[in-house]
């Protein structure tokens, strides 16, 4: 089956060479030139445009860094909707929003072209090794027909519901990192400060009822031995956690606390770079235990 990867960036390149790694016949194009050299180096067939990579493909995998890109690439002029022949399939994997997604499919099911919205959760190694979850918004048979493709890219598969189900997951799943992220560096500073190692408090906190993937994996992995190299930017979240402000303002709901998690991500602009890893929020709850500052106190 041949295949292509539209966005080329750390994540769209790790599942172009997961693909390829199994017997996939694989195509990419990003518009960076840096980033279509190093997919050829690894093996992948680029295109020098979009329509050039339409012509090679029966499926297209999208990975764009947000809702609008998504768009202007499908409905916008020379994009699929424009260049791609019928019974084409579109995955989408960026975490966009529902009306975006529905508002493409629609559009591009009048040409014979079917789109899902499949955004994924795993960063940029759960794309280099297939070990992504991809939450799915599809209709039950593209799903089925896709599925060769989802299990070669991922890990888990959850299929939510029809197009669009799969970044309203995506987007309460990014709500609760953001909020786990806080919490968690709340708990661990509590402790700290009344004593207890923040290893020792993790150890307790991931054998009982207040663990989650931020105290399991992202504190010892990325945090307390301040790596914060994960691959996911601060933008990236306060990006995410804003479509989470927009859903809710669109449905008329009272979420005192997500608007309180989110303002956090926000106002956190003042200290933390929307370029730096997305862990380092931490740094805002307790800057002294999660920095080198400590560290060098203590020397």
């Amino acid at each position: 089956m041949k295949v292509g990867i539209l966005g080329l960036g750390n994540m769209g390149a790790g599942m172009a060479s997961t693909l390829l790694k199994k017997s996939f016949d694989v195509y990419g194009f990003d518009l960076n030139p840096a980033a279509r050299h190093k997919a050829t180096e690894n093996g992948i067939k680029t295109t020098q445009n979009l329509s050039e990579l339409l012509s090679q493909i029966e499926v297209l995998i999208l990975s764009l860094p947000k809702a609008e890109h998504v768009e202007a690439v499908c409905l916008g002029e020379n994009g699929v909707l424009t260049h791609a022949i019928s019974d084409l399939i579109v995955i989408d994997t960026t975490t966009s929003t529902p009306e975006t997604s529905r508002k493409v499919a629609q559009a591009l099911q009048q040409k014979g072209i079917q789109f899902i919205d499949a955004p994924v959760s795993g960063g940029p190694i759960g794309a280099a090794t297939g070990t992504m979850t991809m939450v799915v918004g599809a209709d039950e048979t593209v799903f089925q027909q896709v599925q060769p493709i989802l299990q070669a890219m991922s890990k888990t598969q959850v299929h939510v519901g029809d197009v669009g189900s799969g970044n309203v997951v995506k987007i309460a799943n990014n709500l609760l990192a953001a909020a786990h992220l806080i919490t968690t560096a709340e708990a661990v500073s509590l402790a700290h400060h009344a004593g207890v190692s923040p290893e020792k408090l993790l150890e307790g906190i991931n054998a009982g009822s207040g663990r989650s993937a931020v105290s399991e994996v992202s504190f010892p992995k990325w945090i307390l031995n301040q790596r914060y190299d994960s691959g996911f930017t601060m933008g990236l979240m306060r990006k995410d956690v804003g479509l989470a402000q927009s859903l809710a303002d669109q449905l008329d709901l009272n979420l005192p606390l997500s608007q309180q998690i989110i303002q956090m991500w926000q106002d956190s602009k003042q200290l933390i770079a929307d370029s730096e890893d997305f862990n380092c929020i931490v740094k805002q709850t307790d800057a002294a235990l999660f920095s080198h500052q400590e560290n060098e106190n203590d020397q």
